[in-house]
């Protein structure tokens, strides 16, 4: 029989407080308006878009039981020692595009065409299936998402089992403890549904809100991610642009004085999501925090860029709060402003003239879009409403790469291919 509250030692009642603690719901399910649903969700299947159901059909995924899937309580790390040990230990990382060839010969000549978006981000590549390329073409893709930032494919027959072996390829995948999946066999296939997101979390405006900011995804982790892949199967006929930045250009835009200052300096990068902390579990929850360079070089391209972002870098290590804020809110400002640095694409499934009409039955015929971008020299954000979300559907993996260095040795972007600096 366990011990009375009159009997109890202070140890024994600090553990059984612990105890307590882990087993309530995760704190970031604390602002949802609805009944937190772990496991399959019953209700939302039936909400799946049709485009999304003919892609899942195809592929022999099967939600009678529910979709999407969510980890059960049990398995979501409650303590931030637990979130931590999640991915502490470093993983064995091959750069794919280190050893590619450098003029990508497999890839482009299989290639009807490759257009760049702009000079020095995004690149188009059409007439390819990402599902069927060979070891070598995706060592060339790796390299050309390292200097393009981020590479765009149309009219793609994708099946969640090719994405997620893709991820594999390229890095470990990120499995994170709390994202909704596809099923309980597609760790790491995280499912981007808004609508989902949208009725079972907290957020009842976004129009008001600054939900879309510029980020890089999980930058707080031991080894940030690499190349993330954003696959939609449903897209919405207007609207939801997405907008990357390259980090590269914004290294290039500092001035020579503010390069030298950054060269070597560590800054901390936190956690979306927070956790107890098992020895004083009552003062509050806390992030996850990790240290990493603020200027990085990156292995495949020898290239600096600058690795921060509003959302999750906090502030710059050994310098007082007023400098760090002041000298990273100015950072931010050249990665979001400039837009030569920037690339917006728009997600549309159908190619031709904007004047054509879909009828209802093209309308759900499932012709999935890509993007895959290096999170390592980018920040990204969404440019949407509410209203441009409805109907938007896709499946995200992320592969991690190195934990960031920087080699003192090493040129900008711009020097490396010998253009002005002025």
């Amino acid at each position: 029989m366990s011990p009375t509250a009159a009997n109890q030692t202070t140890e024994e009642a600090f553990q059984d407080t612990i105890q307590k603690l882990a087993a309530l719901k995760p704190i970031g399910h604390s602002r949802r308006q609805t009944d937190v649903i772990t496991g399959f969700d019953p209700e939302w299947a039936a909400k799946i878009p049709e485009a999304t159901k003919e892609r899942f059909q195809k592929y022999g995924i099967d939600v009678s039981q529910g979709y999407p899937y969510i980890p059960v309580n049990e398995k979501v790390p409650k303590f931030v020692d637990e979130a931590y040990a999640v991915r502490n230990d470093e993983y064995p990382f091959v750069e794919r595009g280190k050893n590619a060839d450098p003029e990508k010969k497999l890839l482009f000549d299989a290639a009807e065409d490759i257009i760049e978006l702009t000079p020095y981000i995004g690149t188009e590549i059409v007439g390819l299936q990402l599902a069927e390329l060979t070891d070598q073409q995706k060592d060339e893709l790796a390299l050309l998402i390292a200097e393009r930032v981020v590479v765009f494919f149309r009219d793609q027959d994708l099946s969640p089992q090719k994405q997620l072996e893709l991820g594999h390829y390229w890095g470990q995948v990120e499995v994170h403890p709390q994202a909704a999946r596809v099923g309980p066999e597609f760790d790491g296939l995280t499912v981007m549904w808004h609508e989902y997101a949208r009725g079972r979390a907290a957020a009842k405006t976004l129009f008001k809100s600054k939900t879309s900011s510029f980020h890089s995804d999980l930058s707080h982790e031991h080894q940030t991610p690499g190349i993330t892949h954003l696959h939609l199967d449903a897209i919405p006929d207007i609207g939801a642009d997405t907008l990357w930045s390259s980090t590269y250009g914004a290294y290039d835009k500092l001035s020579p004085a503010l390069q030298q200052f950054l060269d070597g300096k560590t800054a901390i990068y936190r956690s979306m999501h927070q956790y107890l902390d098992r020895e004083n579990p009552l003062k509050g929850p806390k992030y996850i925090e990790r240290e990493h360079p603020i200027i990085r070089t990156h292995p495949a391209t020898g290239w600096k860029y600058l690795y921060v972002n509003r959302s999750f870098t906090v502030k710059i290590v050994g310098l007082l709060p007023a400098e760090s804020d002041l000298i990273l809110n100015y950072l931010f400002d050249v990665i979001e402003t400039n837009r030569d640095l920037q690339v917006r694409w728009k997600w549309d499934n159908t190619l031709g003239s904007v004047k054509h009409k879909k009828d209802d039955k093209e309308k759900n015929v499932y012709r999935g879009v890509s993007a895959l971008w290096d999170n390592r020299v980018s920040n990204h954000s969404v440019a949407f409403s509410h209203e441009a979300l409805i109907g938007r559907h896709g499946t995200r993996v992320t592969s991690l790469a190195d934990t960031g260095y920087f080699d003192p040795n090493s040129k900008s972007q711009r020097e490396a291919l010998g253009l002005s600096l002025d």
